[in-house]
């Protein structure tokens, strides 16, 4: 007899992607659909749909349900035995929103096993393209939230962070202003995170505190929607968005139609699925006090936090393993390609080069100092190379291994700067 286990799910930007681990936390089967690659008839480019004025980014939603269709049908071709899932979970990209169609409950209750999931929803979305975290067409709409609750600070003093574009309470605002029949026609709106767990759950699933804080509309402190920042979004939102509930929190059985189609235990558990962001947090184990920092395109920083303190750079959301406390995060533009910029200029494109001229200096870097902005930052907003020497002039150059420590502790600095900004301390 098999042994138990538990699968996790990942809906990203470009893939849906699937984990199946034992009791002993080892891997036993994973898979994934490329949606570019295996579902060419949604005709994505990097799993989005880049709309003309190329601020409004936008992916759609049936391409997630067909994709979940698909590797479901893959895992039973290769006879993976899904009775012994014991519960399932899992993450979906921040900030997403999805819209379900009046009536749309009863049709996903009542899906047919018969049929691939896809093809009993596809009347059910009052949106066909999701906006996604990708989008930037809000900028208006930003500004009135913030003018609606008393100020940018304030704004990230009740839902832990300033207004942002992609950020979902704005993505409603401007489907509310600009489309007010299809907002009217949507009698839920689900994060990707809480649409993927509505799928399998067979009902709505609801928003988890710590996907919830990313949508300048939750109240971190309280873990209850923001009255004010609904009513500056939309009307009538609260009943769209349901109760948050922690991101731990055990939903309910799972759908009799995974049972009837793929021979799911009816006992299987749903429990709530989170953002990618507060999923890593909890994936990678962090305590309070630790930082991790994912050196990409853009550097990401995040961390766990007892007593942050938001501010207009970077975002506070609600820790989805402890529920009262709570995760910071950053995000740094100018990252890898600022790195190989300066790997290209001083160490001839040679990370190997790169790493000797970096160890060929000492911490510190005798006093020698610079910011390195290429493209605009955000945290914080600046842009241009900056650098200064032991005294703290304004130099224009530095030798080659002095301009790569700089940039190295430069970056490093920042970051945790701007981390004991938003409340971390760190440990003597």
């Amino acid at each position: 007899m098999a042994a138990p286990c538990y699968l996790g799910w990942d809906f990203s930007t470009q893939q849906l992607k699937v984990i199946a681990i034992d009791e002993q936390l080892r891997v036993i089967y994973e898979d994934n659909v490329h949606f570019d690659k295996d579902l060419p008839e949604f005709k994505t480019q990097g799993g989005v749909y880049i709309h003309s004025d190329r601020l409004t980014i936008t992916s759609p939603v049936l391409m997630w349900v067909k994709a979940l269709d698909m590797i479901l049908e893959k895992m039973k071709s290769s006879g993976f035995d899904f009775s012994q899932v014991r519960a399932l979970s899992g993450a979906g990209q921040q900030h997403g929103s999805v819209y379900w169609k009046k009536g749309s409950i009863q049709i996903l209750k009542n899906a047919s096993s018969e049929l691939p999931l896809h093809q009993s929803l596809k009347g059910c979305f009052s949106v066909s393209n999701s906006p996604i975290w990708m989008d930037s067409s809000t900028a208006s709409q930003c500004r009135a939230l913030e003018k609606a609750v008393g100020g940018a600070q304030h704004l990230a003093s009740v839902t832990g962070s300033r207004a942002y574009e992609r950020f979902t309470g704005n993505q409603i605002a401007k489907i509310y202003s600009q489309n007010p029949e299809v907002y009217k026609q949507t009698e839920r709106i689900s994060l990707v995170s809480s649409f993927a767990a509505s799928l399998f759950l067979g009902t709505y699933a609801p928003i988890d505190y710590s996907d919830g804080s990313g949508m300048n509309l939750l109240q971190i402190w309280e873990k209850a929607w923001s009255k004010p920042c609904l009513d500056a979004c939309a009307s009538g939102l609260e009943e769209r968005l349901g109760c948050p509930v922690p991101s731990h929190s055990v939903l309910g059985p799972i759908s009799p139609y995974y049972s009837q189609r793929y021979g799911f235990s009816p006992d299987c558990k749903i429990v709530a699925f989170t953002g990618d962001n507060p999923a890593s947090l909890a994936g990678m184990r962090l305590q309070e006090g630790d930082i991790a920092i994912s050196l990409g395109t853009s550097d990401t920083l995040f961390l766990w936090i007892q007593e942050p303190t938001p501010a207009l750079e970077g975002h506070i959301l609600c820790n989805p393993v402890d529920s009262q406390t709570y995760m910071a995060l950053l995000c740094f533009k100018n990252g890898s390609l600022m790195r190989e910029r300066i790997r290209d200029d001083c160490a001839s494109g040679s990370w190997d080069e790169f790493s000797k001229a970096l160890s060929s200096t000492v911490a510190g870097n005798n006093g020698n100092l610079g910011f390195y902005f290429d493209v605009m930052e955000m945290t914080p907003e600046a842009v241009g190379i900056h650098r200064f020497n032991r005294d703290n002039q304004k130099v224009s150059s530095f030798p080659k291994e002095v301009e790569i420590r700089a940039l190295i502790e430069g970056q490093f600095m920042a970051k945790r700067i701007h981390a004991e900004k938003l409340g971390y301390k760190v440990r003597k």
